[in-house]
């Protein structure tokens, strides 16, 4: 989506390449076949939206096993957030008593393609469908990885992303984006950004830009794509006058 000054993909990014979806895939699931229990994979920082599309490089043992089952049952996994970033995969701290603690609001995505490398990992396609709140968290699965009972109601209208109307202040957006760009030695296909839908374009801005975890989080949590594109506004205007940070990339695993 956009790249430092040197041509080299920023980092900061954590190697993730995100997209927006123009509309509705034929294959994706309605509310009714949205399932009740739900694997889950977090990662700090990597955020996932309705409509959008996320790469994932697979490898741990565990996520393997989890993609593998998602893969033979509905393909859905849901990606969330630790509420304490850190440990070896980027997937949050461990508690005193039990798995790093996740933040209860996450986003289920779809596997729609993936292909298998002669080292052992998936490089896989997440298609963003419906954001969930943890009802509760279950037994891990036999594969090592977590499972939540998730809770799709109080997000249906995510189904509707494609039919949406984003009230957005595109001039103003524009502006803090260029800034945001200056004060990083970015640089991106201006005619491209300036041509994508204001839904669209919001969906990958959010996934894309090196927002830290909190701002990732307030992003997902915002009621609709409306109110994401002012927050998505005043944090490129905060960031883009703060001095850089830097942070090592987060891995995807």
């Amino acid at each position: 989506f956009f790249q430092a000054e040197d041509g080299i993909r920023d980092t900061s990014v954590t190697g993730v390449q995100t997209c927006a979806l123009p509309i509705c895939n034929p294959f994706d699931p309605g509310f009714e076949q949205l399932p009740e229990t739900l694997p889950i994979f977090p990662l700090s920082g990597v955020l996932l939206l309705p409509g959008g599309k996320l790469p994932l490089n697979i490898f741990e043992p565990r996520y393997l096993a989890m993609i593998f089952d998602a893969l033979a049952g509905h393909r859905m996994i849901g990606m969330v957030q630790p509420l304490q970033p850190g440990g070896f995969a980027g997937d949050g701290l461990p508690a005193d008593n039990g798995p790093p603690k996740v933040h209860q609001v996450g986003c289920a995505g779809r596997i729609v393609s993936f292909n298998e490398t002669e080292d052992g990992r998936l490089l896989l396609a997440l298609s963003g469908i419906c954001r969930f709140r943890i009802g509760r968290e279950l037994d891990l699965a036999q594969g090592g990885y977590r499972r939540v009972s998730a809770l799709f109601s109080p997000y249906r209208a995510d189904l509707d992303h494609a039919d949406e109307i984003v009230a957005i202040d595109r001039e103003r957006l524009m502006a803090a984006l260029a800034a945001f760009f200056r004060s990083r030695n970015l640089s991106t296909d201006w005619d491209a950004v300036k041509q994508a839908a204001d839904g669209n374009l919001v969906t990958s801005l959010s996934m894309v830009l090196p927002f830290g975890p909190a701002e990732k989080q307030a992003l997902l949590e915002a009621p609709d794509t409306s109110a994401r594109a002012k927050l998505l506004i005043a944090f490129l205007e905060m960031t883009a006058f703060a001095p850089p940070t830097d942070s090592p990339p987060q891995r995807a695993n």
